[in-house]
């Protein structure tokens, strides 16, 4: 049995990815912001929490040391949507993506490490916006973009010790995108700008992360991999 921490484990691929491993028999530790949904869940697939909030560096050490002893793998399941015309993006809203996609990536990355063995393994998560451009991403491309080249430093850092990689997402259907899928005709359409005519799901991400983690994917490191329906390759 393997141990690993999950950063947003309330979250829609944060939990998706929890159900996963233990569903495979895996000591999970669950990390965010909201007790409730942190409980509930921990509760219901036999995980420990914590609450933090992954900004805060020492909030951040603190949620690791009530987990498990030691360490196999940690992922970064957090990230923003703030969407808007680049003219109304504001210093303020850029901080914000780099402190909750950067900053709190690095905390979470810094904190597990001091737990982790040999073979031990991290999952970040960034955006296919950082790859393409699209129009209203400004603060999230530019965090994400970011977060890409951490994954390589952590990678190069961390090794041979530790593999760090980073999985791309586009659009998914979680809590997170309500905001943007607040209408079946908005689904509808983005759904269709993919190759595969599809949201993805958390499913998706989660399936890829639980590989990642584990030593399957034993010669992967420093890699940005792409779970996006096509949409980077094929739109």
């Amino acid at each position: 049995m393997a141990s690993y921490a999950i950063f947003g484990g309330a979250g829609g691929v944060g939990s998706a990815l929890a159900r996963k491993l233990t569903s495979n028999g895996h000591e999970v530790h669950l990390i965010g912001r909201t007790e409730d949904s942190l409980s509930e869940l921990a509760e219901e697939i036999g995980a420990s929490y914590a609450v933090a909030d992954a900004t805060d560096c020492d909030a951040v050490e603190q949620a690791i040391g009530q987990g498990p002893d030691s360490l196999d793998g940690m992922a970064y399941a957090v990230g923003t949507i703030d969407l808007k015309p680049l003219r109304r993006v504001t210093a303020e809203d850029m901080r914000h993506a780099f402190d909750v996609n950067v900053i709190g990536a690095l905390n979470a990355a810094r904190a597990s490490r001091e737990r982790m063995g040999k073979d031990s393994a991290m999952v970040l998560f960034s955006s296919v916006a950082a790859q393409k451009g699209f129009q209203n991403h400004t603060a999230i491309a530019s965090a994400k973009g970011a977060l890409e080249a951490l994954t390589r430093q952590l990678a190069a850092e961390y090794a041979p010790k530790t593999r760090v990689n980073a999985i791309a997402l586009s659009l998914t259907d979680t809590p997170l995108a309500s905001a943007v899928l607040k209408s079946d005709a908005m689904r509808d359409g983005i759904a269709k700008s993919h190759a595969l005519h599809r949201l993805g799901q958390p499913e998706d991400p989660a399936a890829l992360a639980r590989f990642l983690l584990s030593e399957e994917s034993s010669w992967m490191t420093g890699t940005i991999l792409n779970v996006d329906g096509g949409r980077t390759a094929l739109a």
